[in-house]
């Protein structure tokens, strides 16, 4: 069983760098054309994550209308939450700068035009929100994952307000999201779930070492017209927990230190 498992996660290693290697000439093809736009790489990266996806036999599912703009809410639990929704449909995505460091998906998300934040430099956070607002003035659906940091999935922890202002001040289309997996084996909330101390490498090759990871994406009705960057913070998590069948007050304690 175990040799079988260590082959399983072998080929799909192989079969992550062989889409990764695609992927880059694809996107070289795109900047010997010109200058590649924010909406072309959000389709260069939907292309590259639902190919990968399907190679690596990961389907992802969704319920409720997928919003055609506007700043997308979710939850967070893993590096697939990215994959997943990008699979199903152009996004553009906040996440902390370490990411860009990270093996393969760092590459991927630098290229794909993700937004950075730096979450120790609270001074930036005015000329963050100013690029988060062009993101959506230009039509784009940008995905923030407001808990700051990603968790075993038991919970769902405070939104934090700070990067609903753009958003609220343009009156963009809110829409509430709820990402959840399933695996035929293992634990959802450590092989699947990317949080506390756990290191990169080793959790993709237990991940990949599982027979069988489905994720279901859950979209709640678009919000609009709220008053303040703290209302939506409690409106959208309100809704995710609805989503999720948990209880109003969350009951998840912070677990860990990974933030995307």
């Amino acid at each position: 069983m175990m040799l079988i498992s260590a082959a399983r996660s072998l080929k799909r290693v192989v079969l992550l760098l062989w889409t990764a290697f695609d992927a880059a000439l694809q996107f070289l093809y795109l900047k010997m054309r010109g200058r590649v736009s924010e909406t072309q790489r959000a389709e260069w990266l939907h292309r590259t994550c639902k190919r990968l996806l399907r190679r690596l036999r990961i389907p992802v599912e969704h319920v409720g209308e997928i919003p055609a703009d506007g700043l997308i809410v979710a939850n967070h639990l893993s590096y697939l939450d990215i994959l997943a929704l990008s699979a199903l449909t152009p996004c553009v995505f906040i996440a902390k700068k370490e990411v860009r460091s990270w093996t393969i998906f760092g590459w991927m998300a630098k290229t794909a035009g993700t937004l950075f934040v730096d979450r120790e430099r609270k001074l930036e956070t005015g000329r963050f929100n100013e690029s988060i607002d062009q993101a959506l003035r230009s039509g784009l659906r940008l995905v923030l994952f407001a808990e700051g940091t990603s968790s075993d999935g038991t919970g769902v922890l405070p939104f934090r307000p700070s990067l609903f202002e753009p958003a609220v001040v343009s009156r963009a289309r809110i829409t509430p999201a709820w990402i959840n997996f399933q695996a035929s084996s293992g634990s959802v909330a450590n092989d699947v779930c990317f949080w506390g101390e756990a290191a990169l490498i080793p959790h993709v090759l237990r991940l990949f070492s599982i027979r069988s990871v489905s994720a279901k994406i859950h979209f709640a009705a678009t919000m609009t017209e709220f008053q303040d960057r703290k209302q939506a913070a409690d409106a959208t998590r309100a809704e995710v927990l609805r989503m999720a069948g948990l209880p109003a007050d969350g009951s998840l304690q912070p677990t860990g230190k990974i933030e995307a």
